[in-house]
């Protein structure tokens, strides 16, 4: 028996996964995205903490309920557990992701530690869902760790652009 036996019933134990990785997913790619953008755009550590945490429980809160609603018109009986799974991981990915501008004041530092976050947030989340759920854990961690790295590369180029063909510079 694992710890989640004694807290969800039956019929969560096996499909609320995706609802944690749409969470955690899309905490890693967002965070990531938006805190590198101001690091690179000169923002200091606070800075970028402030912005982080501001754009992070708005996210969590908006990936929640929107979630639950998406579960609730397919009729899931378990809509609301959907929906706290995705903001729970949401907001736990993204606050492990800040914690290095909290700690560490050279954001350029703090970056690089938020980035060894992500990867050990990716490695650690793989390992449990292959204990629990048996799936593949090598294919799933690199599944998952190039689909982030791709969206967040795609992102951070997307924002250079812009910030090229608006002619912004902090």
């Amino acid at each position: 028996m694992y710890f989640f036996d004694y807290f969800l019933p039956m019929q969560c134990k096996n499909y609320f996964w995706d609802s944690i990785i749409l969470g955690m997913h899309d905490a890693i790619v967002s965070t990531i995205g938006l805190i590198t953008g101001l690091v690179f755009a000169s923002a200091s550590a606070h800075v970028v903490l402030l912005t982080g945490i501001i754009a992070s429980c708005s996210a969590a809160l908006s990936m929640a309920a929107s979630q639950y609603l998406a579960k609730h018109e397919n009729n899931s009986e378990i809509a609301i557990w959907h929906g706290m799974s995705t903001g729970i991981a949401y907001l736990f990915t993204a606050s492990m992701l800040l914690i290095p501008f909290l700690l560490i004041n050279n954001p350029f530092i703090a970056i690089t530690m938020t980035y060894i976050t992500a990867i050990a947030i990716i490695f650690f989340f793989n390992f449990i869902k292959s204990k629990l759920c048996g799936t593949q854990f090598w294919s799933c961690l690199a599944r998952m760790l190039i689909i982030c790295a791709a969206v967040t590369s795609i992102a951070f180029l997307i924002g250079e652009g812009a910030k090229l063909f608006l002619g912004i510079e902090i």
